[in-house]
């Protein structure tokens, strides 16, 4: 069973993010944020990550860019969920080492289907 971490500062996002997965039969484990993210991914591991953008402590850039300066979670594809579409934003979370984008609110069967693509 594959391991989803998801990264939001909404309990409301967390939630309705880990009913979408579980009931795709993934595994999952939650943040609250960045900071968090990082230390549930040392503690954890994950095989895909669901992040959104604008959190308290640490934002998503930042949760990005410290996961990626870990060898270990080079290539772990990182989804950005969040209420933003500007292009300058996407375009950072990409230099970033974001994988995807999804814009809120999300549609759980198109998420569900980016993170069986993502995770294959």
């Amino acid at each position: 069973m594959k391991t989803v971490l998801t990264v939001d500062d909404s309990r409301t996002m967390r939630d309705m993010l880990m009913m979408a997965l579980k009931d795709a039969g993934y595994n999952v484990i939650q943040a609250e944020d960045g900071v968090h993210g990082l230390e549930t991914l040392k503690a954890h591991g994950a095989d895909v990550v669901i992040t959104d953008i604008n959190m308290p402590r640490m934002d998503g850039f930042g949760f990005i860019e410290g996961m990626r300066a870990d060898p270990e979670y080079r290539g772990t594809p990182v989804l950005v969920l969040t209420t933003e579409s500007d292009a300058a934003k996407k375009q950072r979370a990409r230099d970033a080492g974001a994988t995807g984008w999804i814009v809120k609110p999300f549609d759980p069967v198109k998420l569900v289907d980016a993170v069986r693509r993502v995770a294959a």
